[in-house]
Formats: C-alpha cells, structure tokens, sequence
C-alpha cells in the first residue's frame, strides 16, 4: 500500500481550499476529494446571484478578491478561487465521491468510487447546500418542480409558486415576477423572515401589498398536480391554484449520509449538529475534523464564509 497521507481534505469549496491552502503553506503531503466542481455549491447558485457579504470579507489566502462592486458577484467569485487553485497549486480531484473511512492499526484508509487512499488526517468541508430539504408531498417529483433556482427567463408567462420566507424566496419572487411571471408566494409562516436582506424585504413587501406578487401566509403545499397545487391554509383552509412551475426554496441540509459513512456523530439537539470540539473542531474520531458551515448543521445560518477562514489555520496547526 502506498505511503499514507498527511491529510485528505472532503470537500473543494472555500472551506476546503482555505484548509487546503493551510496545508500547503506548512509542507503537508496532501489531496483535496470534490464531488463536483471547484467551489459545488456557488457553482450551483443563481446565475445572477450577487453575496451579501463585501469582497474583503470573502478573502482567503493573502490573495486579493477584486470585483466591480462592493458586493461581488457568482461570476466574480468562480474566478476568485479558480485564481487561488491555480495559484497556490493545490491538488484537487475533481468528480469523485466518498464512500467510507475505515480506521486502520496506524491510519485511516479512506475509500471513494475512485480509489482508496491512507492519511493521517481528514477534514470534512462539504458545506450544506448539496441536499434540498424536501417537503415530503405527493408530486414534489414532478420534473415542474425545483429545489435549486437558476435564472428568470424560463419562467415568462408563466405561473410560479415560490416557496419560503427567507432570503432566496423573496429573491426568487422578486425575479421571476420583475422578469414576467405570475408570481405566488406560500409561506408556512405569519409573516416572511425578519432577516431577509435589508435591500429585498421592503421590496417584497410593497409588491405583496400592491397585488403584484400574490402571498399566502401560514400556509403549507399538501400536493403538487402537473397544472396544479393544493395549498391548505391557518386562515383559509384548504384551496387548489393553476400552476406551471413550484420553485421550493425550503432550505438544505449537511450531507448527514456522508458523516454516517465516514462515522461522524450526530448531537441529539435541535439542528442534528455533527460533534465536535469547539476549541479544535476535531470530531468524536481522532484525527478526523469538520470545518465550515457544515459545522452548524441544520442551523444554516451560523457559519459563513467571513466567520470561518481562520479554521485551516486552527487545524493545520495541529497537524504538523
């Protein structure tokens, strides 16, 4: 067998590539395994989507984030770390996923649908936004409906149901009906989430008011037809409305099938948080750490890019 590793990194998204630059810097023997593309997940965002966050707050690796704006754009950011990649070298597999982690007498031997590889190490970086959180309703299959929103012009002249009370569904709603859908809006909640961007939510709130985005409030979806949806309401009970396409912006979930495999345990609190020192971010497995969002588990909005760059640092240094 081949010469363990000093470190395996899961998971190639600013997490990945901010430890994997760590690694680098201090002389470590090691790979960086991605499922999918250099950075999954923003990949995976909305076209035109654009960061709440400013580009110096973005910044990782002493390399400089510049964009047009103060706010950098999906664009702007693929090329930021597509530069860092490529600048600091980093040796990153592309389209290759991971089975398990088996522990052996000196090291772990960690199995993809590759190859097998022994490391020292392993930090698991893969973030949370991969596995949609399902509705669980009759019809949620049906090729009209979406988990992921990419961009507006699909949806002309056609009647869209959105989904949720936060950030992406009042930005999706805003979108699609500035570019010429017939826009509904159905959240489960009295009202759309405080916290929306400062930017989006008078702007939701005046096109609700005026009858230009129609919106639902404590209401929940009970089944998905191909020109229809049954809605069931606090306040109106249970109705149906014509419809072309759902676009459930309903949050997504760690990869908890992945910490399975891999043998990372699950608190039994509230946001299913994956375990893990606070001061260290190893894990219940020696060696073994998790960094990132994914840290938050459920609780999508603890962890962000800004708040966690100085983790491959704090990790790192407890390996060399």
């Amino acid at each position: 067998m081949q010469q363990p590793l000093d470190l395996i990194i899961v998971g190639a998204g600013p997490t990945g590539i901010n430890c994997g630059i760590s690694a680098k810097k201090a002389g470590l023997n090691f790979a960086i395994i991605e499922k999918g593309v250099l950075v999954n997940s923003i990949f995976h965002f909305p076209a035109n989507m654009t960061f709440f966050s400013t580009s110096k707050l973005l910044e990782i690796g002493d390399i400089p984030f510049i964009s047009h704006t103060e706010k950098p754009t999906r664009k702007e950011a693929l090329e930021y770390y597509r530069r860092i990649v490529t600048s600091y070298e980093l040796p990153v597999q592309f389209y290759e996923r991971v089975d398990s982690l088996e522990q052996g007498t000196e090291h772990y031997i960690l199995h993809t649908d590759k190859g097998s590889y022994p490391t020292k190490a392993v930090i698991v970086s893969t973030g949370f936004y991969d596995i949609p959180v399902m509705m669980n309703v009759p019809g949620e299959d049906l090729p009209k409906v979406k988990h992921y929103y990419d961009e507006a012009h699909h949806y002309l002249d056609q009647k869209v149901l959105v989904i949720g009370a936060a950030n992406s569904a009042c930005d999706v709603a805003l979108e699609t009906w500035q570019k010429g859908a017939e826009v509904t809006l159905a959240v489960r909640s009295a009202e759309l989430y405080e916290r929306v961007k400062y930017w989006i939510l008078p702007n939701i709130k005046n096109r609700i008011k005026e009858g230009s985005i129609t919106a639902h409030f404590k209401t929940v979806v009970k089944r998905i037809d191909p020109k229809t949806v049954t809605l069931h309401s606090e306040d109106k009970g249970t109705f149906e409305i014509e419809n072309d396409f759902v676009l459930a912006m309903t949050g997504y979930k760690p990869d908890y099938g992945l910490f399975e495999k891999i043998g990372i345990a699950i608190r039994d609190d509230e946001y299913k948080t994956p375990h893990f020192n606070e001061e260290t971010l190893e894990t219940n497995l020696p060696n073994v750490f998790i960094a990132g969002v994914a840290n938050g588990g459920l609780k999508t909005n603890a962890y962000f890019i800004e708040n966690t760059r100085h983790q491959g640092d704090l990790i790192i240094k407890q390996l060399s």
